[in-house]
């Protein structure tokens, strides 16, 4: 009798432990996608502010996407061989110091090296998140984790125009846009401190090795295909924009066919190719690219459309993306919870429809109401948009991770991340072919407003085309979860021999 409690406080202690880790490893998320958004909501104070031409404003950020994009999957694989914490912690004391050195830029050359700096940091960190939580939670209570990413990607989507309005009208000690990156150091410091303290350390069971050429091979095809759409429209489209990209398609042949043999000759791939033989994982990384590029679009011409078509303040501007926020953060939980468990797919293909449902909905206000549109009049189309994608988002993470094994945690989220954010600098560079390419170059102020409108409207139809397209690709996604309550109380007991390992290696 006198020995039953004593497990239980260390039980206690355990399970408080990790519910405290994934308190910080969603807030250095957060703390991510506040900033590959917040940035867009600042642009003017910037462009005003330092001077920079309209090429140094794209590269503020297209600069941190391609960065970002380029050292995912290297992130995400250098935390299996060289344990998930020390990586978090290495990328969040990087991105903290790349963030002041974006806060204290003394011109725009200063400003774009630094947010080239804060992608590579941050993919250094990001991919641990979703990693820490595979070798952490078990199986049957990742849902509810996913659940609280995907509301936590809809905030931080959202979260950042506004947080960027507020600290840009504020502008507190004259230093107008130069809190939107100084705000972050606070939340770095302390989630560094706190992550030391209470992040457990996990790795690949089995010892790799960094592929280097994999490594070149990802940076160059990615470069090759992501830099000419970003500058193709400033320099003309040049021709050796169009050989690059087309270049690209063969060094990323060439990648997958080095790491082919790389798995087979050491067991050591830097992206680990069985992982596409489960379907899950393979539908869900197609559905993350494209879902990227959508809402790559969206978000930077969202921006341009209030800002400078519509000529609102930041402040105006970031309070009309709340109502997206509250209604990606309710249906992100409400999915994974109790949607998916009952309709499978059909709930993601159901947001994706929904979320075409909303962009029709702004294209007839855009066009009905065009100069006289009022942030009130933009709430429903916001609203139904932000349902559609809260009902991906979450259990989208949750699919394509869930087949996985811990040992490639690692290099499954830096895939999902890398898919994701090449998805989100392809639609960065998109926006010059379909928002600014139908945009004269001499406008006068009487044309400024319907020329950015026609813009908006010809940019969301694009978007639709691509969620169209997400909605057709879904249906290679399993019908319904896998692991049902009785193969979840199978895997728990299965696994139960390994969770702690897994969180204390």
């Amino acid at each position: 009798m006198t020995s039953t409690p004593a497990p239980a406080p260390a039980a206690s202690a355990s399970d408080r432990r990790r519910w405290f880790a994934l308190a910080i490893v969603m807030t250095a998320a957060f703390m991510d996608l506040v900033d590959v958004t917040i940035v867009n909501i600042a642009i003017p104070s910037i462009k005003a502010d330092t001077g920079a031409s309209f090429s140094q404003i794209q590269w503020i950020t297209a600069g941190y996407a391609l960065a970002f994009a380029a050292a995912l999957i290297t992130g995400g694989r250098l935390g299996d061989i060289y344990g998930r914490k020390k990586l978090f912690l290495l990328g969040i004391s990087g991105f903290t110091l790349a963030s002041a050195l974006c806060g204290f830029a003394a011109s725009p050359e200063m400003l774009v090296a630094s947010r080239i700096l804060q992608g590579g940091m941050a993919a250094m960190m990001v991919p641990q998140v979703l990693s820490i939580v595979h070798a952490t939670f078990p199986a049957e209570e990742r849902g509810k984790v996913f659940g609280l990413f995907g509301a936590v990607v809809g905030l931080g989507a959202v979260m950042g125009p506004l947080l960027g309005a507020l600290l840009t009208e504020w502008n507190i000690a004259g230093l107008e846009w130069r809190p939107i990156f100084l705000i972050n150091l606070p939340v770095g410091i302390a989630g560094l401190l706190l992550g030391r303290k209470f992040i457990s350390e996990s790795k690949a069971p089995k010892a790799l090795k960094l592929d280097l050429v994999g490594v070149v091979f990802v940076v160059v095809a990615l470069l090759m295909l992501l830099y000419p759409l970003t500058r193709g429209r400033e320099l003309g489209w040049p021709v050796w924009g169009y050989v690059s990209m087309v270049g690209s398609i063969a060094v990323f042949a060439a990648l997958v066919a080095y790491e082919k043999r790389k798995a087979s000759r050491d067991g050591s791939p830097l992206i680990e190719l069985s992982l596409f033989k489960v379907k899950s994982f393979a539908a869900g990384i197609a559905v993350q690219t494209t879902f990227g590029i959508a809402l790559g679009i969206f978000f930077l011409v969202w921006t341009l459309y209030m800002q400078i078509g519509l000529g609102w303040s930041p402040l105006k501007a970031g309070t009309t993306g709340i109502p997206f926020s509250i209604a990606v953060s309710a249906a992100a939980g409400m999915s994974v919870q109790m949607l998916v468990p009952r309709f499978g797919r059909k709930v993601l293909q159901a947001g994706a429809l929904t979320m075409i449902a909303g962009l029709l909905i702004y294209i007839w206000e855009a066009d009905r109401y065009g100069a006289t549109i009022a942030p009130w009049q933009m709430a429903l189309p916001l609203v139904v948009m932000g349902v559609g994608m809260g009902l991906i988002v979450a259990p989208l993470t949750d699919a394509v991770l869930s087949d996985v094994p811990k040992e490639h945690a690692g290099s499954a989220s830096g895939l999902i991340n890398t898919v994701q954010q090449m998805g989100n600098a392809l639609g960065l560079g998109l926006v010059s072919v379909v928002f600014y390419g139908s945009i004269s170059d001499h406008l006068l102020p009487a044309q400024i407003t319907p020329a950015f409108a026609d813009a908006f409207m010809n940019s969301l139809w694009w978007v639709v085309a691509v969620l169209v397209v997400i909605f057709a690709v879904m249906f290679a996604l399993p019908k319904k979860p896998k692991l049902g309550a009785e193969e979840a109380a199978a895997s728990s007991e299965a696994d139960a021999p390994s969770k702690e390992p897994a969180l204390t290696h």
